[in-house]
């Protein structure tokens, strides 16, 4: 049980899933469906602190290397086409909305990046990655946990 909800909170860390995968996979496995929310939901959340962490910090020196800056350009457009819009009629609420959308693409780690170009406050973007990830993981614990009562 213990390596599933590692498991689960590593899928909640991941770019790949975030809590969207990580909530799933641990209630599949058995793990308490509460824990589960709550642990990943939490790590999903610490997301947005490493990330603008790595993108005040980190990406300042990568981005001298041309095959990352050819990569970061491109994310960062994908971003701005992607949020550009939303993030600017509503501002909080659009970034909220955004990461809350239980789909690929979206989350904190979009939200982050979305956060740091279009220089939104640090404390507001935490605010709102975290109500936008608490939504996104109570629709994915709600599914899943109906889903696995059927």
């Amino acid at each position: 049980m213990i390596i599933d909800l590692i498991t689960s909170i590593l899928w909640s860390l991941s770019p790949f899933g975030e809590s969207k995968v990580g909530i799933p996979y641990g209630i599949a496995q058995g793990v308490n469906s509460y824990l589960v929310f709550v642990t990943c939901f939490l790590a999903n959340v610490l997301v947005f602190p490493l990330m603008m962490f790595f993108l005040e910090n980190v990406n300042k020196g990568l981005i001298q290397w041309r095959p990352y800056k050819k990569a970061a350009i491109w994310v960062a457009k994908r971003a701005k086409s992607g949020t550009g819009n939303k993030i600017h009629r509503f501002g909080f609420f659009g970034l909220a909305l955004f990461v809350m959308l239980p789909v690929p693409g979206t989350g904190v780690y979009a939200g982050s990046i979305a956060a740091y170009l279009f220089q939104i406050e640090r404390k507001k973007a935490f605010i709102a990655n975290a109500i936008g990830i608490f939504f996104s993981s109570l629709i994915i614990w709600g599914v899943t946990v109906s889903v696995k009562a059927i």
